[in-house]
């Protein structure tokens, strides 16, 4: 193979096969499934608002074991993430910092993080009470693992597996693909916001909704500086709030959801 051949552009044709390729292994793969979970939630006995959507669960009744199975879960959950990275490292320039994913602002990262958490954080609380209202998502259950020493812990990891996964691959990678394919800035948002709602369709009709808006907010963000840290850090903090939260404090408090 010559120079020439190495370091040609990438066809349209490669590099959106190769976003189909890196979305079914991620979390293209979960919105079937969570499509598939919609329906069956749908179709049982009495209907959407009286099933349940259970998130960090455990998957064994041998607490090592457990704690083994949940931290392999997690590891390979970035799989996707470093593969994307890999593949945009095609592309001129660090990826890393192509992404905005690098630690070269972190003062100006964690601050605009908690200022986007703030402001998807309360109006997100408010969405899901009017959806379990009006019984258009399931119970939610945020946090269903065994009180034992390394539950806080691993849900904090869990907290920032999620972001890391969501925001590099449906922001930073579709975003950077899609573009290369042409697709017009709205068809890109669009993609996007939809595919952030429907990879949490098993939660219901509300959260689809919810992460849709959420992903439309993170797409304007990014679309403007370029980062991916900051949305990051906003999820992270989002999640850490709803998983630790679920798991400290009194039950009774979360009946809403």
């Amino acid at each position: 193979m010559t120079v020439d051949e190495l370091t040609r552009p990438v066809s349209r044709r490669t590099l959106g096969t190769e976003t189909l390729l890196v979305l079914g292994l991620s979390l293209g793969q979960s919105a079937v499934y969570a499509l598939v979970s919609l329906v069956a939630k749908l179709t049982a006995a009495g209907g959407l608002s009286k099933q349940t959507a259970s998130l960090n669960n455990s998957v064994s009744a041998r607490p090592y074991l457990d704690l083994t199975y949940q931290l392999l879960g997690i590891l390979f959950a970035l799989l996707p993430v470093l593969l994307a990275v890999h593949l945009l490292a095609r592309d001129p320039g660090d990826p890393a910092r192509a992404l905005g994913a690098d630690l070269t602002r972190p003062g100006s990262d964690l601050a605009r993080g908690a200022g986007l958490a703030a402001l998807i954080g309360l109006p997100g609380l408010a969405l899901f009470w009017a959806a379990a209202q009006l019984g258009i998502n399931a119970t939610l259950v945020p946090a269903a693992l065994p009180h034992l020493w390394w539950a806080v812990p691993v849900l904090i990891l869990a907290a920032v597996q999620n972001p890391v996964l969501e925001e590099v691959i449906v922001v930073g990678y579709l975003f950077t693909r899609l573009r290369q394919l042409q697709w017009r800035l709205g068809a890109v948002l669009a993609a996007s916001a939809l595919l952030r709602g429907s990879y949490h369709l098993y939660q219901g009709f509300g959260a689809f909704l919810g992460n849709a808006v959420m992903g439309v907010i993170f797409g304007l963000f990014y679309l403007r500086t370029r980062r991916v840290g900051p949305l990051i850090v906003a999820h992270t903090l989002l999640d850490v709030v709803a998983f630790v939260g679920y798991a400290l404090l009194p039950k009774s408090w979360f009946g809403w959801l």
